[in-house]
């Protein structure tokens, strides 16, 4: 694994439910990739390989869209070592959830 990325996908819709529905369709899109996946409360954290990784980065606005989302705004924070690996989810977060 040598990447990670954060993404959060921000419906421009204006109802709470149907930004919900929205996130919650890239979510499963991001379930499907069989990756290993955090869902935090503001973004989705998913480790691999980098090139895979901007491939389903790419997606999630496609998912997005085709769920009905007219535009919106999505941020991406990457970790990326070509030349090995990088820190895991579990690493970072599982002391924290004990």
């Amino acid at each position: 694994m040598n990447a990670s990325v954060a993404i959060q996908v921000l419906p421009t819709v204006t109802d709470d439910e149907e930004v919900i529905r929205i996130v919650d369709e890239v979510i499963d899109y991001i379930k499907s990739t069989g990756l290993s996946y955090y869902v935090g409360p503001s973004e989705t954290s998913i480790e691999g390989d980098y090139e895979e990784l901007m491939e389903i980065v790419k997606n999630c606005q496609y998912v997005a869209a085709k769920a009905g989302c007219p535009a919106m705004n999505t941020y991406v924070k990457i970790a990326f070592n070509p030349e090995g690996e990088v820190l895991t989810i579990d690493r970072k977060v599982t002391k924290h959830h004990q």
